[in-house]
């Protein structure tokens, strides 16, 4: 009974605040006067809105300016061996690794393997980026253009021009490309962290090659974070965007926007059992996104700041445990490293830290979201508790090797060396299966680490090396990981047969 009561004192509200005010008459009138034999004790459970909420749901003007400036990406490589088989597993759309959920390591659906033309690349992949600037930047994601030997943009004109890698992340799933163009229409940021649960937004991209689709969805959640639903835990961002926008295979590197049509998100994932879309979908924050863009642009690779202590997310049984009553969320610390700014604030073990500059951090996504718009020698100020009481301190960032120094991008240039396919008479001499031969060396790293001209190079990190190619591939692997320690351990030997151990520092200066 008392639902019906609430749900008629709605429709009461509601039809009087239809009425002309030559009805003032009419008007609605407290509920206490309007259910007079009501049990005046059940009125202090019901709250009634003074004047009905807003629901703007216009999303045309959003839509209208975004799609202008949301591009089709189309990445083309050589044919490959592919891992599913002859004829099997090859993907148009380029689906990453987070399109599937708990059963996603299933091969997708096989597809009929393209054949080779007059020795062309052939379609590879299909994406969506956001242009950033008139002048042809443009945000993607990393997984829609990885791997790629030339990179297609589409317009949503139509027009059609060929893109250049300025720099990659494979951390946080980014990348920034440029297109040979001008008076580009360019997309306007907004506050990631402004947004709310419950918002609306709408997901622009290129969905199966549909260009220009536009879906709309709300924000489900925020600092969502899917490190436990990855299936090789590549992602280092912690920190995403939830909707329920409708994202699908060729949406990825898309704008998610909020109803001024700024961008709020990189559209970058899903969680499926199939590949498509099941309701959950998942974006970069812009104050990730900016930062990120602005150091590839600057750096050519991204300035990581860390706080350089080891944290647990603070929960009912561990307060109890550490009897910590002050706050019941947080960062509660377990170690404290060596030259780190943890070490610099005078963090301890137990402590436990609630904010980032003034910005609430409950868990960890949301610490590493506000770490990642920092970078090392930036100053920040901490706030934590200790013995229950609170306590503010500043201190300067450090990277991962404990320094405030920019690093630059590492070129495999810098091995300062060639390497040489070894005959298949010295592999039987030596009683090798493989190896690359290093010749002509000049300054570099490899002069540092100490190797010598007619080194055989047999594995590097464990793996067996027997083409430049495979030295590359490696190299790549270690300088795009984020492993504290970039080093690359060589084993071989030199023509005498002897034995040899190097170790090789990529770590940038």
């Amino acid at each position: 009974m008392r639902h019906s009561v609430a749900l008629l004192a709605m429709a009461f509200a509601l039809s009087s605040c239809m009425q002309t005010k030559g009805n003032e008459a009419n008007q609605a009138l407290p509920l206490q006067s309007q259910h007079t034999n009501q049990n005046q004790d059940d009125n202090q459970f019901i709250r009634t809105a003074a004047h009905p909420g807003s629901f703007e749901t216009d999303f045309t003007v959003a839509a209208e300016s975004t799609v202008n400036e949301v591009v089709c990406i189309k990445s083309f490589a050589m044919p490959r061996q592919n891992p599913y088989g002859n004829g099997g597993g090859y993907d148009p759309f380029g689906l990453f690794d987070f399109f599937f959920g708990p059963q996603g390591n299933q091969p997708p659906q096989r597809r009929q393997q393209p054949q080779q033309r007059n020795g062309e690349p052939v379609q590879t992949g299909l994406g969506s980026g956001v242009i950033l600037s008139e002048d042809g930047y443009i945000v993607t994601n990393n997984h829609v253009i990885d791997g790629a030997e030339k990179l297609e943009v589409l317009l949503n004109d139509n027009s059609t021009y060929e893109a250049t890698v300025v720099g990659t992340d494979e951390a946080t799933d980014l990348a920034l490309i440029k297109i040979d163009a001008q008076g580009l229409s360019s997309i306007t940021f907004g506050d990631s962290e402004a947004v709310k649960i419950g918002e609306w937004v709408l997901a622009v991209g290129n969905p199966f090659g549909f260009n220009s689709t536009v879906t709309a969805g709300i924000v489900s959640a925020k600092a969502r974070s899917l490190s436990q639903n990855s299936r090789n835990g590549r992602m280092g961002i912690e920190s995403f965007i939830q909707t329920d926008a409708a994202l699908n295979p060729g949406n990825s590197g898309g704008a998610l926007v909020n109803l001024k049509g700024e961008l709020i998100g990189i559209n970058s994932a899903i969680y499926s059992n199939t590949g498509s879309y099941s309701g959950f979908s998942f974006a970069i924050p812009t104050s990730i996104v900016k930062k990120v863009m602005v150091d590839l642009m600057q750096y050519g690779t991204v300035q990581r700041a860390v706080l350089g202590c080891a944290v647990t997310e603070l929960d009912a049984k561990l307060a109890k445990e550490k009897d910590i009553t002050a706050v019941k969320a947080g960062l509660l610390v377990r170690e404290v490293n060596d030259r780190s700014t943890a070490m610099e604030l005078g963090l301890k073990e137990n402590d436990v830290i609630t904010a980032i500059n003034g910005v609430d951090v409950q868990n960890f996504p949301q610490l590493v979201e506000q770490l990642s718009k920092y970078r090392p020698g930036d100053q920040i100020t901490v706030t934590y508790y200790r013995n229950n009481k609170k306590e503010t301190k500043s201190g300067t960032l450090r990277n991962t090797q404990g320094s405030t120094q920019i690093t630059k991008k590492g070129e495999f240039s810098d091995m300062g060396c060639a390497f040489m396919k070894v005959s298949d008479e010295t592999k039987k001499k030596l009683g090798i299966s493989a190896g690359v031969s290093v010749a002509g060396i000049k300054n570099g790293l490899f002069k540092d680490a100490g190797v010598k001209d007619g080194f055989i190079i047999t594995e590097i990190n464990g793996y067996a090396v027997n083409s430049v190619d495979d030295v590359e591939k490696i190299y790549n692997q270690i300088t795009k990981s984020d492993d504290e320690d970039k080093v690359m351990f060589l084993t071989g030997l030199y023509p005498s047969g002897r034995k040899y151990y190097y170790a090789v520092n990529l770590q940038p200066e």
